[in-house]
């Protein structure tokens, strides 16, 4: 919004449309978004039955948008890299692996946090 601009409820629902838009884009047409997807639900899942406290949920839930999120900016790198140019360039394709690597890490730490919450909670369970 530029600085003379009110606001406006219309605008504001529009943008929330293209958010949403977005969204669905990714999950259409990004493979990997569907293996997120599935995770994201494996540990709502798991969450639930074994009892997670609220602090718990607070970084499962970071952990699933850090991982989101970094596959919503490589998805949207890589389709800004393949407008700007349609050949192979040496640093679109550069741009693309740093944010692909983005994404791997985000789940690597995701998944690092799950087995920290989950591992001590399943150990429990199943010990005693």
């Amino acid at each position: 919004m530029s600085e003379g601009e009110r606001f406006s409820v219309a605008a504001r629902a529009r943008s929330f449309r293209d958010a949403f838009r977005g969204l669905a884009v990714l999950l259409a047409t990004q493979h990997n978004a569907w293996i997120h997807a599935v995770a994201t639900l494996a540990v709502l899942a798991m969450g639930f039955w074994l009892g997670c406290t609220p602090l718990e949920w607070a970084v499962l839930a970071l952990a699933i948008a850090l991982v989101w999120l970094a596959e919503g900016l490589n998805t949207a790198l890589e389709a800004l890299g393949d407008a700007v140019s349609a050949d192979l360039h040496p640093l679109v394709g550069r741009a693309k692996d740093v944010a692909a690597g983005a994404v791997l890490l985000a789940a690597i730490g995701a998944a690092v946090a799950g087995l920290l919450i989950f591992v001590p909670r399943l150990l429990s369970r199943f010990a005693g």
